[in-house]
């Protein structure tokens, strides 16, 4: 659970950005982006240092013991420093997970990720894949981030849900 929570926030976050949107995303009036087996919100303000335009995954939906690809296009509206941070809270229905801070830019150095800090203004294009864990159970998780820069000040608000019930057999 903790490298699904690492991988879609190092990949959104240190990234700073996603990927050109879904063919099959959906785009609802309360600003949820929904997918087959997941979807998005983007909480955040257009004065956040950061704005995600688009998150996409592959596969879709993501499978318990396979690589997950997470796109991400966004743009940084100031330059983000050393420092900046990231809240994560994963959640399990009503059941808290997982709650930790993540440096955002150490994060984006140790997935290597092709952005890193200092991040300039402007836009970017991030790709990053992760191993998902084959014992990851089927559920619907809810993943909360948000982030700061270095000053305190709002970065990025996302809130993810994935659910990993779609695509497993039924057994009864």
């Amino acid at each position: 659970m903790v490298r699904l929570a690492i991988g879609l926030i190092a990949a959104s976050i240190a990234g700073f950005t996603l990927a050109s949107p879904a063919i099959d995303q959906v785009t609802l009036n309360n600003g949820v982006h929904t997918m087959e087996g997941w979807d998005y919100k983007n909480c955040g303000l257009p004065e956040d240092a950061m704005n995600i335009e688009s998150i996409t995954v592959s596969p879709d939906p993501p499978q318990p013991g396979q690589d997950l690809t997470v796109n991400v296009v966004g743009s940084a509206t100031r330059r983000i420093e050393e420092g900046a941070y990231a809240d994560v809270t994963v959640k399990l229905g009503l059941i808290k997970l997982l709650s930790k801070r993540f440096d955002v830019c150490e994060e984006a150095r140790s997935a290597n990720v092709s952005v890193q800090c200092p991040v300039e203004e402007g836009k970017y294009t991030v790709s990053q894949t992760v191993a998902l864990p084959k014992e990851i159970p089927r559920a619907k998780f809810v993943v909360q981030v948000r982030g700061y820069t270095a000053d305190d000040d709002d970065m990025a608000c996302l809130d993810l849900t994935v659910d990993f019930m779609k695509g497993f057999p039924r057994l009864w």
